[in-house]
């Protein structure tokens, strides 16, 4: 359990996370680029060609924005932190911040036959793997440090944070499906995020 002299409030540590989650989104569309045409060529059928980089960025876009709402409504629980919860949530900054570069990869090789696609599909799955793990362990860390409002039992500790990480598991099983199909993927990842909608942050029934 945290010393008291170590705790503080949760404001800064909040600001900071929605600077980082803020660059992180405003770099997805860096990625956008219009398409070259050559003399003659006309821009719908060339956009239509561009579908991949719309779709891995759709697709990152509702990862990053759910993930800073679902970080929202945690904190909103959360009434101080420490100096692991600090470490933790850079953690999972660190995820965040290097999703650009996985989604851009991917974008790439989206169309691929090769095996190029594949790995980008696997790196991007890792990414989100790993940022879900930090978001669990977050959680994990908050109920079991008691930085929340809540008095829980074991019980319903564990209870609440296995509800919290059963996307994970889905995260997990993408690198696999990646290696099967990469625009499956992509789709799942999108659905996932959907799923992160919803309030998984319950600590209660």
């Amino acid at each position: 359990m945290s010393n008291q002299s170590d705790l503080a409030e949760t404001s800064r540590l909040e600001a900071f996370s929605d600077g980082v989650f803020a660059i992180a989104i405003t770099l997805l569309v860096l990625e956008l680029h219009a398409p070259v045409l050559s003399e003659g060529r006309r821009l719908w059928p060339a956009l239509l060609h561009e579908w991949p980089q719309f779709a891995a960025y759709l697709a990152s876009f509702a990862v990053l924005g759910i993930m800073w709402v679902n970080h929202h409504s945690m904190f909103r629980q959360i009434e101080r932190t420490d100096r692991g919860l600090m470490f933790l949530n850079l953690f999972l900054l660190l995820w965040v911040t290097l999703l650009p570069f996985p989604t851009s990869m991917f974008a790439e090789h989206l169309k691929d036959e090769s095996i190029n696609a594949h790995v980008a599909a696997a790196v991007y799955s890792t990414n989100l793997t790993l940022a879900a793990i930090a978001f669990s362990l977050i959680w994990w860390y908050v109920l079991r440090n008691h930085l929340v409002e809540h008095q829980l039992t074991k019980a319903q500790l564990r209870k609440s944070v296995l509800r919290y990480s059963l996307g994970t598991l889905f995260y997990a099983a993408m690198i696999g499906i990646s290696f099967l199909s990469a625009k499956v993927t992509l789709l799942i990842a999108f659905l996932l995020a959907m799923y992160y909608a919803f309030e998984q942050l319950r600590t209660r029934d």
